[in-house]
């Protein structure tokens, strides 16, 4: 019989997917749970050891011998700390050593409590991996246990392996050992990285699958895919899924994917997922995509990336594929059969694709100002975007070929978009263009003032009087603080601090004077960085979204 505890059945059933056996226990109270649960499981091998300092070193005495890692488990307090000189043994060593340690949970730490005190972290430097699991009381909580321990099993068994440490709070009652059967978990299929695809069960899983999908996120430009991306969409019935931010322009890659999303009848879900979802590259903007893919979880999802960290963006990962993403898609080029029969699924989103256009709005707008900017891009631009609304409108135009996108995904916040684009232009040889929005651009305005700005700069900033994205939000648009307190309604504008700035200041507050305006935009002879600041309102911008959507869902 096994403890009922949750994340201790987790990480036991974890262990045993793995292949994980070796356990070495130290005795304990708050970690009986655990003791109960992995001496009681057959599939363990289990060794007590009194003294945690000794355990330690015990058990990095047993992975020497089998070359595989091993498990040593002690309850909480000063226990934990006994271990130390044989983590750092381990960690200079190289060798796999996972500590598990018994907590209180954390609202007693710190409070006078008996063997407290502060575990999470507490080797440092010394561990390739510490984390800190939930007491779980939902899926979503199970999930992020997972994805803890496959994280720190992960980093156990790396290119360069190490200790890692998993800390594990447990309530009180510790003594119900009511629980008869272990859940059932796999191991996330590995592929170190190598720069080759030689997991036949993946190659295998890739020929099977009817309905295959890229999803790719943010790239720098100049990536060298679309070539190898191209020979598969043609070999092969795949769907291949990016964004702007993902700098590949390609007649076979889908880039009106949310909008496609949105307008699809819940019958015709099913047929628009995959069964097998590949990832590669940085972050995706879009919630529709990330919602779709949670919902219709895939039965194989591989992510692809050079860090061996593990991202289950979609809660479906089974495979991590330590590869650049130009090597991955060129080894299944090369090793995996081509499909000769029709191209459905494929043919199935490209001819939806075909029917989703652009909004062709003739009122004066953000979407209005958007198209027309876009469109009017030179060659070989290089493309700022801020975030918020001006990443999502911008996705919904199409963009020339040779147009190089930046925008700061990583962490998706509003601040820095200028600086970084006075940043980007400082040093590049051609036109540098900023699409901003208002709350973003005032929120940096400083970056205005920097003595490196060159003549090259063109910032359009479209002011719309606030936060306007926060209108869009379904609940939120009803609120009362709304305007005062989160979208921060102003009537600020910029051309003060651009003049006194050094910067060439336009505007325009209707269709006319955009238009005319824009080849001083766009020129080449200015002597003077330019600023362009577009005015429109948060009313009639939200009409037009209403209207471009309600479209949608006719076609």
């Amino acid at each position: 019989m096994y403890s009922s505890k949750k994340n201790v059945l987790l990480l036991a059933s974890m262990l045993e997917a793995y292949s994980i056996r070796e356990v070495v226990l130290c005795p304990g109270s708050r970690n009986a749970p655990l003791i109960q649960t992995f001496s009681q499981n057959p599939f363990f091998r289990c060794y007590t050891v009194v003294d945690e300092r000794s355990a330690g070193f015990f058990a990095l005495g047993l992975a020497q011998e089998i070359q595989q890692p091993v498990a040593v488990c002690c309850t909480s307090g000063t226990a934990l700390l006994n271990l130390g000189p044989a983590v750092a043994e381990a960690y200079y060593q190289q060798v796999p050593l996972l500590v598990i340690s018994a907590d209180r949970p954390q609202s007693w730490i710190g409070q006078m409590d008996g063997q407290t005190l502060p575990q999470p972290g507490v080797f440092n430097s010394l561990v390739k991996q510490s984390i800190q699991l939930l007491e779980p009381d939902s899926e979503e909580d199970e999930w992020y246990c997972k994805r803890m321990i496959h994280d720190a099993i992960f980093q156990l068994m790396n290119r360069l392996p190490g200790p890692s440490h998993i800390n594990i709070p447990l309530s009180e009652p510790l003594f119900d050992f009511s629980v008869t059967e272990l859940p059932k978990n796999k191991p996330i299929l590995r592929n170190p990285v190598d720069y080759s695809l030689n997991n036949s069960a993946l190659l295998e899983e890739w020929n099977l699958s009817t309905k295959k999908m890229i999803l790719i996120g943010q790239l720098p430009p100049f990536n060298g895919l679309e070539k190898a991306l191209e020979s598969i969409a043609e070999k092969f019935d795949c769907v291949i899924l990016a964004e702007h931010t993902a700098n590949i322009r390609s007649s076979k890659v889908i880039y009106n994917f949310d909008a496609i999303i949105y307008q699809l009848l819940n019958e015709e879900i099913a047929c628009f997922s995959p069964d097998l979802l590949i990832t590669l590259g940085g972050h995706v903007v879009s919630k529709r995509i990330k919602k779709f893919l949670r919902s219709c979880k895939p039965a194989s999802h591989w992510y692809v990336s050079e860090e061996p960290k593990i991202v289950d963006l979609f809660q479906s990962i089974t495979a991590q594929l330590e590869m650049d993403p130009l090597s991955f898609v060129e080894e299944i080029n090369k090793k995996c059969s081509s499909n000769t029969s029709k191209h459905t699924y494929q043919s199935r989103w490209l001819s939806q694709s075909k029917h989703v256009l652009p909004p062709t709005t003739t009122v004066y707008s953000d979407l209005w100002v958007m198209g027309k900017l876009l469109d009017a891009l030179p060659c070989n631009a290089a493309l700022q975007l801020g975030n918020s609304s001006v990443v999502r409108n911008a996705q919904l135009y199409p963009l020339d070929a040779s147009v190089s996108v930046y925008c700061n995904r990583g962490t998706s916040g509003i601040e820095g978009s200028v600086s970084t684009a006075v940043g980007f232009a400082s040093i590049h040889k051609g036109l540098t263009f900023l699409i901003v929005g208002d709350l973003s651009f005032f929120y940096d305005v400083n970056a205005l003032w920097n003595r490196h700005i060159k003549s090259n700069l063109r910032i359009l900033l479209i002011n719309n009087g606030g936060g306007e994205i926060f209108h869009l939000l379904p609940g939120l648009n009803q609120a009362v603080s709304l305007d005062q307190y989160v979208s921060c309604r102003h009537s600020t504008r910029a051309e003060k601090w651009a003049q006194s700035m050094g910067f060439d200041y336009l505007s325009a507050h209707k269709e006319e004077e955009f238009i005319n305006n824009l080849d001083s935009f766009f020129s080449v002879e200015a002597s003077n960085p330019v600023l362009f600041e577009v005015i429109t309102t948060m009313e009639v911008n939200a009409e037009v979204f209403k209207s471009y959507y309600h479209k949608l869902k006719t076609i």
